[in-house]
């Protein structure tokens, strides 16, 4: 191979310092998502924070913290690379992640609301008096 195919394309270290693509770039990267899950987990399972929705809020920013740390480790994106289309992509990513939580969290909201029976008098709900019917 002549000398002048021998400059590097996207090989070795970056301009930028760091080392994408090697060992220690993704054993960072694995070790953050692992606690990154953890932590969410945790919380669920050991019912640490009593209020539901407080808990649904706090695993949602956990997330949202996941999904940078496997955009910057996994798929090497930062605003110097590639012209600042890794930054616009970022950019729509994170668009795309708000409108997908907050539109799943006002599905599960509504559907909650809408699809419990409602209460009919002295206390019983509607599929009991439903049960009832002759």
């Amino acid at each position: 191979m002549s000398a002048h195919h021998e400059h590097g394309h996207g090989h070795g270290a970056h301009s930028d310092g760091h080392d994408h693509g090697s060992l220690k770039s993704y054993a960072i990267g694995f070790i953050l998502s692992v606690i990154l899950t953890a932590i969410p987990f945790w919380l669920v399972m050991g019912h640490v924070i009593k209020d539901s929705s407080t808990t649904a809020f706090v695993i949602l920013g956990f997330a949202a913290v996941q999904i940078v740390v496997h955009m910057i480790y996994f798929l090497h994106m930062n605003s110097r690379s590639e012209g600042g289309w890794s930054l616009l992509a970022l950019i729509f990513t994170i668009v795309l992640v708000v409108i997908v939580l907050t539109g799943s969290i006002w599905v599960m909201y509504h559907l909650n609301h809408n699809m419990m029976p409602s209460m009919g008098p002295a206390g019983s709900s509607s599929v009991q008096q439903m049960h009832d019917m002759p």
